[in-house]
């Protein structure tokens, strides 16, 4: 979902229309991440947000970049999506406003940027999951992927 100027409001609707699709008992958000790439090449390897089952289940991306070339200024958001052969190339330009699946479901990696790129992003947790995962860390067992399918 690529929302482009919405009010809070209108997010937020989205957001509890994803609830009422899959009936995650989610909402509740960490504290934001800010990141700076500071060009030079630097980009982030193909990773996965929660291949653990941490609780987090949606990754929410604002991107902050004014001006943005993708053509001078790399800095592409690469998703792999599960099950595709085509990955998906989002330009991080200003004002855009990215969520995906945290789990295995969207691969991701930054793109070597050759300016300054910054993004906020959050994540939405799964409340059960993530008590889940607190009770599995303070227990020292071993965690395993697990992925919610969808009802």
């Amino acid at each position: 979902m690529d929302v482009k100027s919405e009010d809070p409001d209108t997010v937020w609707k989205n957001m509890t229309k994803i609830y009422n699709m899959t009936k995650v008992s989610f909402f509740y958000v960490h504290a934001a991440m800010v990141a700076c790439y500071p060009g030079k090449q630097t980009g982030y390897v193909r990773h996965v947000d929660n291949p653990n089952g941490d609780g987090r289940c949606i990754t929410c991306i604002y991107y902050l970049n004014k001006n943005w070339d993708p053509q001078e200024h790399g800095g592409l958001l690469r998703i792999f999506p599960e099950g595709r052969t085509q990955s998906a190339d989002i330009v991080p330009v200003f004002d855009r406003l990215l969520f995906f699946w945290s789990d295995r479901r969207n691969p991701h990696e930054v793109q070597p940027t050759f300016a300054n790129r910054y993004a906020i992003t959050v994540w939405y947790f799964d409340a059960d999951e993530r008590a889940q995962a607190k009770e599995k860390y303070s227990t020292g067992v071993k965690m395993e992927p697990t992925l919610s399918e969808p009802s």
